[in-house]
């Protein structure tokens, strides 16, 4: 009875009747929703395999390193407007 599995006349039907449940007019929003979504997927598990790919990556159990704070900008010790150049 269930030997050949789906055959192309099962998923004729099953185009039919999405087709029927949801209308033609919103198909293509769909489609192209699930294509973002997808893309965006793909993007999100290559960024993890390099994560992990990474030697020292994850999640560390110690403090964090602190980056110093950039020193502020020397003041100006010139008077007068600036030269043209």
């Amino acid at each position: 009875m269930l030997r050949n599995g789906l055959e192309p006349w099962h998923l004729l039907i099953v185009a039919l009747v999405v087709i029927l449940l949801f209308g033609s007019k919103k198909l293509p929003d769909t489609a192209r929703a699930l294509g973002k979504s997808l893309r965006i997927l793909k993007s999100e598990a290559k960024a993890m395999a390099s994560d992990d790919a990474r030697p020292g990556a994850g999640f560390t159990t110690g403090p964090q390193p602190r980056h110093a704070p950039e020193p502020p900008p020397h003041p100006r010790t010139e008077s007068g407007p600036e030269p043209v150049r």
